[in-house]
């Protein structure tokens, strides 16, 4: 589980940022917030999640690295995502 600690949530440049994680991975990488999934390789789909700051995130990942994946995208979450929080 990660908290988003961007200030503005995970808008589009975080999304993307989320996007470009993932899809270093051969694998399937969700994400859920509040009951709403999903697929990390989909920027529309990580904005449509309205994950705002404080919201907490359910990572998951399936395949070969996966737990390296799921790490990589906590640390990736819980960043600022270089905004100066």
């Amino acid at each position: 589980m990660a908290r988003v600690q961007s200030l503005h949530g995970l808008h589009a440049r975080p999304s993307h940022a989320v996007v470009s994680l993932a899809m270093g991975f051969d694998l399937e990488i969700e994400l859920e917030v509040d009951g709403r999934i999903a697929d990390a390789n989909s920027v529309l789909s990580v904005m449509t999640l309205g994950a705002v700051t404080g919201a907490e995130v359910q990572v998951r990942a399936s395949g070969k690295g996966a737990q390296e994946a799921v790490d990589a995208m906590v640390a990736l979450i819980e960043s600022d995502f270089g905004e100066g929080s």
